[in-house]
């Protein structure tokens, strides 16, 4: 039997290969790059000798897609998990306000979180849970304003201060959508609300990788993969796709190889796909129409230790996010050090400033909000900007989001920018890949 050739070594495509591998079907796992990881992966930075993720990536007990592929492979001991959900919010002016999750059957977990959060008025503690309420409804009567109208539109329609809107809803509209409140679209932040907050308590806890993102997934997937009979090759670029009767049958390499198929998974974003895909989907409505959001990372090393929690998220700064590498990772601690990642999600107009600029602009906020930062030495910091590290996810967007079929039946589409109902995730990538992999049984294509 002829392979499904996977196009991309990715979250998306390894997860896609590795479920196919777990049902014993033969699979080739292409990646054109020399690594694999594809827009999640790490390095390790000459200087200090430590691995460095291209961007801090959190995910949460709700990513049920992405921990099964990684109990898949062998991975999940590579994680740290919270007990009940607890986030600090830390502001220059008043100081550290906490959402902690109650030991309690959900949703009183975040009834208990959201009433305790000091930075909101006890008004405005209500509204929020109200409007919280009222999304779900909207979600579950599948309310066409949430795909029409941006974040922004929807949370003052649904009364929530600017206040509540900066201090709450923002942030994690931000973190999980990678795009500003007034571009992105209601309806992917209503399903994470939905998922993250009023499915289980188990489902808002953060789950936080204890290694390299590369580390995290990437060799255990490939050896998941060839264990199984697959196969993971990298510097292996596509340059076409071979039809017959209108449906795949190889996959030409730019090296000169042909590559018989039986079908084809693509899991790479739409510039990248539009290189070699046949012309029935280089020509797919709306193909040309996605824009991208940067996510802009600033690793620090500081001379002591700045930051005490795993991480932390940022009011009233350019800075959204700190996550404390030292003590997630056991990195650059040596003689009192402390290694910090800094996140910028949908920061367009940080991402074409200098790396210098950038930094210390990172580095004058840690300093407004965290005390101890004041007095401490900055050793060395490392600017990493993914340019196009998601679609910009906006109402348009989510409109022009192709599903997983195209109209080459055996041709397949995966992808965290592809149709899932979540925002552009890891856990988008791996429910795509998923999904794509679940076509295919023994005896039958899709």
């Amino acid at each position: 039997m002829n392979p499904v050739i996977v196009i991309g070594g990715g979250f998306a495509g390894l997860a896609a290969g590795a479920a196919l591998a777990a049902r014993s079907l033969p699979v080739i796992v292409l990646e054109a790059r020399a690594r694999l990881g594809g827009r999640a992966y790490s390095f390790r930075d000459d200087d200090s000798g430590e691995i460095v993720d291209n961007g801090q990536h959190a995910m949460m007990g709700c990513y049920h897609e992405t921990l099964t592929f990684l109990g898949r492979i062998g991975a999940t001991g590579k994680l740290t998990r919270q007990r009940n959900l607890r986030v600090e919010m830390v502001d220059a002016q008043r100081g550290v306000g906490v959402i902690a999750a109650a030991p309690l059957p959900s949703p009183l977990h975040m009834l208990a979180g959201v009433l305790g959060y000091r930075f909101l008025s006890r008004t405005e503690r209500v509204r929020a849970l109200l409007g919280g309420m009222r999304l779900m409804t909207m979600r579950a009567r599948r309310d066409s304003r949430l795909m029409e109208q941006t974040v922004e539109r929807i949370l003052i329609a649904l009364g929530q201060s600017a206040n509540a809107r900066a201090s709450f809803w923002y942030p994690v509209a931000v973190a999980t959508l990678n795009e500003a409140p007034d571009r992105a679209a209601a309806a992917p932040l209503a399903e994470v609300l939905a998922r993250a907050f009023f499915s289980s308590r188990a489902g808002s806890q953060f789950v936080l990788p204890r290694v390299g993102l590369s580390d995290l997934y990437t060799d255990d997937a490939r050896r998941f993969i060839e264990s199984g009979g697959g196969h993971v090759e990298v510097k292996a670029a596509v340059a076409r796709v071979e039809l017959r009767n209108d449906r795949v049958s190889a996959v030409h390499l730019r090296d000169g190889r042909r590559l018989d198929a039986r079908a084809v998974i693509s899991s790479v974003p739409p510039p990248s796909l539009r290189q070699f895909a046949p012309e029935p989907i280089r020509t797919l409505p709306g193909l040309d129409c996605f824009d991208t959001s940067p996510i802009v990372s600033v690793h620090v090393w500081f001379d002591r230790a700045v930051l005490a929690s795993d991480f932390v998220g940022c009011l009233g700064t350019t800075t959204q996010f700190v996550f404390n590498r030292s003590k997630l990772t056991a990195q650059g601690n040596g003689n009192g050090r402390q290694f910090v990642s800094a996140v910028i999600s949908a920061g367009r107009k940080i991402a074409a400033w200098e790396p210098t600029q950038i930094a210390d602009r990172v580095v004058a906020d840690l300093r407004a909000l965290l005390p101890a930062a004041g007095p401490a030495r900055v050793l060395r910091s490392v600017v990493v900007k993914e340019k196009q590290a998601t679609i910009s996810a906006t109402p348009a967007a989510e409109r022009h989001r192709p599903g997983m079929r195209t109209s080459i039946a055996n041709f397949l589409l995966a992808g965290d920018w592809t149709q899932t109902g979540l925002p552009p995730t890891i856990e988008s990538a791996v429910l795509s890949g998923h999904r794509a992999a679940a076509a295919f049984g023994h005896g039958s294509n899709p």
